[in-house]
């Protein structure tokens, strides 16, 4: 699956998330950095979900090697 930039921040963000912050928390601290909107979060996190990357408000193992390719490839560029 091809991901725009800000489902792979997205999943970044999760990935980095400090113990005890939801997957929500980090919604809305994209939003304030004006990522993207709190509904547009919302959407992107749906689609994570859907494409295997999330169960149960955690990361899947696909979903931790893929937020391990997105870091790779940002400290790359």
């Amino acid at each position: 699956m091809d991901m725009g930039i800000e489902e792979q921040v997205l999943l970044l963000g999760i990935y980095k998330r400090k113990e005890g912050e939801s997957i929500n928390d980090v919604v809305m601290m994209l939003e304030e950095t004006g990522m993207f909107t709190y509904k547009e979060g919302k959407k992107y996190l749906k689609s994570l979900k859907e494409d295997g990357y999330i169960s149960d408000d955690r990361l899947t193992v696909t979903g931790t090697q893929k937020a391990k390719e997105v870091e790779e490839g940002f400290k790359l560029q």
